[in-house]
């Protein structure tokens, strides 16, 4: 079995004296225009000056940010370790149910490989992006500024990252505790190296940056004729796919392009739809106790959409299997919004929706499960929580 190399790295990260609560920023992609502006405003070192860079007078923003970075680092707000290290990054958090989680996992250089052919697979089916803003960040900065967060099929890593290495930072916030460790003893560094090679590495988060570094990786190879480069590996996050460290939530389906009745008459081919009064947060605990999903109009009520017996014995059991088996022939364009009150602010203020479904959370087992078989999941099927944070740690491709 062909598996991905999983190396240590020389760590970019923050100096000692710098306040990581001014500096650190949520991923790029949950960032809106306003909370870049706060983020930016809170110091002038903040991550999202390099991470998501805006146009300046006399550069290109690409070039400006990855100016920037070097600055920082020729200033000493930045700092590059001497030597490789694996990070090890621990998050303590009380999820959306009220029990106290831990998740842990370490940060290296995952080998960048065509699917399936070096040991990284997707989880689920990828949706094109035209935009190539990671691609000319990462050409401007030469760093991966964001990691892509992987879940081992290895059985082991969480024992071998009990031990705390030595502290590079820790931060709280939004209710999360955020901690990084460096980790570089020799041995330690080889088990871990070790333990995340003799399996597959699922992406769970981060489909779109693995592609980035898949066409990076080709353009160096390219231009240098070399295989020996940074650019071979990428920044991942590697946690161990076990159900008590992940927090799986969903992300639901808001449909436009079809009316409301035809839509309704699709999903009655394989759902009993009955009313389900106001859709709140509690909706989703009830979806799980009832099993089936929920059909939420734009005045804020909903339907729920209960299985009907033999419509899906021969779909995968999968809300978003269920749903695509339904709606893919009516022509009817389907977008994706994690969150019960996100949702409602959409279809308050977006006249366009026609409505939108709840849908259930992937377990653990499945997630696993269709990993197991080479099998992926449709879109945003899963919404893996909390997010890591930006800034923590870059991984330099010089």
């Amino acid at each position: 079995m062909r598996v991905a190399r999983f190396l240590p790295f020389p760590a970019i990260h923050y100096a000692p004296n710098v306040v990581l609560d001014d500096v650190i920023a949520p991923p790029y992609d949950v960032l809106s225009d306003a909370d870049v502006d706060e983020l930016a405003a809170r110091s002038p070192h903040n991550i999202v000056h390099v991470d998501v860079p805006r146009e300046r007078d006399g550069d290109g923003r690409y070039d400006a940010a990855g100016d920037v970075l070097r600055r920082w680092l020729a200033e000493g707000v930045l700092v590059r370790d001497d030597e490789p290290s694996f990070v090890v990054y621990r998050m303590t958090f009380r999820d959306a149910a009220g029990r106290d989680r831990s998740i842990v996992g370490v940060l290296g250089g995952v080998e960048v490989e065509p699917y399936g052919e070096g040991g990284v697979l997707p989880h689920e089916r990828i949706t094109p992006k035209a935009s190539t803003d990671r691609l000319d960040l990462t050409r401007a900065t030469e760093a991966n500024m964001s990691p892509v967060w992987g879940l081992s099929l290895a059985d082991g890593l969480t024992d071998l990252l009990t031990e705390p290495g030595e502290l590079l930072g820790e931060l709280h916030v939004d209710g999360v505790t955020h901690r990084i460790e460096r980790v570089t003893d020799a041995d330690r560094v080889a088990a871990i190296s070790a333990s995340v090679g003799s399996d597959d590495v699922l992406i769970a988060d981060g489909h779109h940056r693995y592609g980035v570094a898949q066409r990076y990786r080709d353009e160096v190879r390219e231009a240098t004729g070399r295989t020996d480069t940074p650019a071979e590996e990428t920044l991942i996050f590697i946690s161990e796919l076990i159900e008590e460290q992940l927090s799986v939530e969903a992300i639901h389906r808001v449909y436009r392009g079809i009316g409301r009745d035809e839509l309704v008459a699709a999903l009655e081919v394989g759902f009993e739809v009955t009313p389900a009064g106001p859709v709140t947060p509690a909706t989703l605990a009830e979806m799980d106790e009832r099993g089936c999903l929920c059909l939420l109009d734009r005045d804020g009520w909903g339907h729920w959409l209960t299985p009907k017996p033999g419509a899906f014995d021969d779909v995968r059991a999968l809300d978003g299997v269920w749903l695509e088996h339904l709606l893919d022939d009516t022509g009817a364009d389907v977008t994706y919004q994690h969150g019960v009150d996100e949702l409602h602010t959409l279809l308050a203020g977006d006249t366009t929706v026609t409505a939108a479904v709840l849908i259930r959370p992937v377990s653990v087992a499945e997630i696993e499960r269709t990993a197991r078989e080479g099998v992926v999941m449709p879109p945003k099927s899963t919404f893996f929580t909390p997010k890591l944070r930006t800034g923590l740690v870059v991984r330099p491709l010089t």
